[in-house]
């Protein structure tokens, strides 16, 4: 938890050094970063969008395969329910309210209802995400945890932890994608 706390606080403090105006008469190229709630949205997109393509982008029939004879290991299929159960997790936390998932996506076994659970997701998120300032990112929020306990945190580390989270298991897609000889999404030429 330290750990992320002193990534945080770099974090914040890096985009609070870039949000300076540059003096008039520079260069666009020169112009500060956008705002912290800006680049967050933009890396949440970027990650959302990869997992959209890549869950309609494999056939149905290789949603049941893993990488491995390993039965711990989830299939292509279990992977985007376990997405579809966080984002929901993590952007209910961040908004400090009661997870709104209907299911356990990680027990959904078509296609349909796996894509259909993902994009009710990042439907959630999506506003979550477009909603943030950078002084929002930065409040803190209430919520209740393992038997009725309180727990604080600043939002911004739910909502970094969601990408984080989508990204890694991105990887994993990859994996699979690649084992079947077919281009992940992020790899499609433009």
């Amino acid at each position: 938890m330290k750990t992320v706390a002193v990534f945080l606080l770099c974090l914040v403090m890096a985009f609070s050094a870039m949000a300076q105006t540059a003096p008039s008469g520079q260069s666009a190229q020169s112009q500060p970063a956008p705002p912290l709630a800006e680049w967050l949205s933009n890396y949440y997109m970027a990650s959302r969008n990869n997992l959209a393509k890549s869950a309609e982008k494999m056939s149905e029939e290789n949603y049941g395969m893993r990488p491995g004879p390993q039965q711990e290991v989830r299939t292509f299929g279990q992977i985007l329910g376990h997405l579809a159960n966080s984002n929901f997790f993590y952007c209910s936390m961040a908004k400090g309210e009661k997870n709104p998932a209907t299911m356990d996506y990680e027990k959904a076994t078509t296609k349909a209802d796996l894509v259909k659970g993902l994009n009710d997701a990042f439907a959630y998120c999506d506003a979550v995400y477009k909603g943030q300032t950078n002084a929002s990112l930065l409040e803190t929020v209430t919520t209740t945890g393992a038997n009725n306990r309180q727990i604080q945190f600043i939002r911004l580390t739910r909502l970094i932890q969601n990408v984080a989270h989508n990204n890694e298991h991105y990887g994993n897609l990859v994996t699979y994608f690649r084992i079947k000889s077919i281009v992940p999404p992020s790899s499609e030429k433009k």
